[in-house]
């Protein structure tokens, strides 16, 4: 076992050896994490102490520990006052993180004349490079160091996210596999094809590689923040609170996980209040069925796709008058609706006698053709977050359209759309002009 404050606060030099060290001990035993906080505050007293040239290591060692502790802005503030290959390597890590490209570019260059490995710090200037947009210049790097991919994690890793980049998920995902092949705690690739995994719903999977990522220092916001929207969408309240609180531990000023923290404390008590018939449970199963489960007429079905009805409880968020005005929605149609959702105990209209309000629905078919190109875009267009984006998925929205067609409250009962969520919905729709179902 590694003692973590010998490593770093008696032993005198800190190298690349020292780095691995550290690494592997605080994957191997959480306890370390203690243990490594320890050594930063001793580090942090020996430092008021001392001058020079021993205080340049001391900012190294405490730039590098306060780095895999999760403190970037602390640390790259260390290593910018220590001397040496190291030290410039790392900051110029941490400054990508950062999305401080500039900075990182030049962090490397003082690396490789420092005499750190040119072809690591080349892997870092191709991630670098892509970041700029400048995927050609990524992909000369990467070419110039490909003897490394018999063996290089970290050479797959960028390879994989350059081929992501340029729209090749197939072989982007097959490049970061690789990466994990060679080495296992690679949080970069694990948390891309974590990522990849929530893209495609395997939540199962994603769940997984994030719960890996985590296990590897340094961890990223990224991860915890994703991480705990999986908790939340899989009802584990408690864990997701544990992954927002660390964000926000991580940098207080961020609102939004200071909200995602409210959130997921307040699911872990909340009880929603509904009308009856509404929250039977029975009953939410019967909302969700689809309306090409029952044998329409070709335009009464026409009709509902038009104006984006999918479900039973769609069409008990419209009324009758609504469903008239739609183009080609005459009372032969009206009956076959009538006669399908009496056939269920539904009616319509149903949803918003409860408390909705359909004043302002307006079918597709009366809009302007500029209203409805704006309508007939994707939800994705929205650059949604990713909980917000991922309770779109739930709903099963697709598009703008299908969007306004609900109301805050339609929204609001889907699992885990919160308030946040939902400002953020409003706020994204505002800017193109449209809102949500009666507002």
């Amino acid at each position: 076992m590694i003692d973590l404050k010998v490593l770093m606060v008696e032993k005198e030099d800190c190298d690349a050896g020292t780095v691995q060290q550290l690494r592997n001990g605080l994957i191997t035993d959480k306890a370390q994490y203690k243990v490594l906080r320890d050594a930063a505050d001793t580090l942090k007293k020996r430092l008021a102490t001392v001058s020079g040239p021993a205080a340049s290591k001391i900012h190294l060692k405490l730039g590098i520990s306060l780095y895999f502790l999760g403190h970037p802005r602390e640390a790259v503030d260390h290593l910018g006052q220590a001397d040496g290959a190291l030290a410039a390597f790392y900051q110029g890590r941490i400054q990508a993180s950062r999305e401080k490209y500039q900075e990182a570019l030049a962090a490397f260059d003082k690396a490789e004349k420092a005499g750190y490995n040119a072809s690591q710090v080349n892997l870092q200037r191709a991630g670098v490079q892509r970041q700029l947009g400048k995927i050609k210049e990524a992909g000369d790097l990467l070419e110039k160091h490909k003897d490394l991919a018999s063996h290089s994690a970290e050479f797959h890793f960028q390879l994989g996210q350059l081929r992501l980049q340029e729209g090749n998920k197939l072989e982007g995902a097959d490049s970061l596999e690789k990466a994990v092949k060679f080495d296992p705690n690679h949080s970069g690739a694990l948390f891309q094809l974590a990522m990849l995994n929530d893209q495609a719903g395997n939540d199962d999977e994603a769940l997984s590689l994030y719960e890996k990522c985590r296990n590897n220092p340094p961890v990223h916001v990224g991860t915890l923040t994703n991480l705990g929207i999986l908790y939340e969408d899989m009802g584990r309240y408690d864990k997701a609170h544990d992954c927002f609180k660390a964000v926000l531990h991580s940098n207080p000023s961020d609102e939004r996980a200071r909200l995602y923290v409210k959130d997921a404390l307040a699911s872990q008590t909340m009880v929603v209040a509904h009308d009856d018939a509404l929250s039977d449970p029975q009953m939410a199963q019967v909302f969700e069925i689809s309306v090409n489960d029952f044998e329409l007429s070709v335009r009464a079905r026409n009709c509902l796709k038009r104006l984006n009805i999918k479900t039973l409880g769609d069409l008990t968020r419209v009324t009758e008058d609504q469903l008239l005005t739609s183009k080609n929605f005459g009372e032969t149609s009206l009956v076959e609706i009538n006669e399908m959702l009496a056939a269920k105990g539904l009616r319509l209209g149903q949803s918003l006698e409860a408390g909705g309000d359909g004043s302002s629905y307006r079918p597709v078919g009366e809009l302007s053709e500029e209203d409805q190109l704006k309508l007939a875009a994707p939800v994705s267009d929205l650059q949604l977050s990713v909980r917000a984006r991922k309770c779109m998925n739930r709903l099963g929205l697709s598009s703008i359209a299908e969007l306004v067609s609900k109301s805050a409250e339609d929204l609001m009962e889907a699992r885990n759309f919160g308030v946040t969520s939902l400002n953020e919905v409003r706020e994204k729709l505002r800017e193109r002009g449209l809102n949500l179902r009666g507002e």
